[in-house]
């Protein structure tokens, strides 16, 4: 009997220099939208000194923007 796996998504995780790195950015800009912009992706500590953001959510987040400017 042939049991197929699926895989989960890719989780690609990025920190704040490579989320800003990747936007075209500051970082002090990439925390400045996490705190003030309500549609930024909400990043995730795993670590006390460690935080992430997901960059599906992060491409996400640019589809939609680049959506509304049309």
């Amino acid at each position: 009997m042939t049991q197929t796996i699926t895989s989960p998504q890719e989780r690609r995780q990025a920190r704040p220099r490579q989320v800003a790195e990747y936007l075209g950015v500051s970082i002090a800009t990439i925390w400045r939208w996490a705190a003030e912009r309500q549609d930024f992706p909400r990043s995730r500590k795993i670590g006390p000194r460690v935080t992430v953001w997901d960059l599906n959510e992060i491409d996400a987040w640019v589809d939609a923007q680049q959506s509304n400017q049309r």
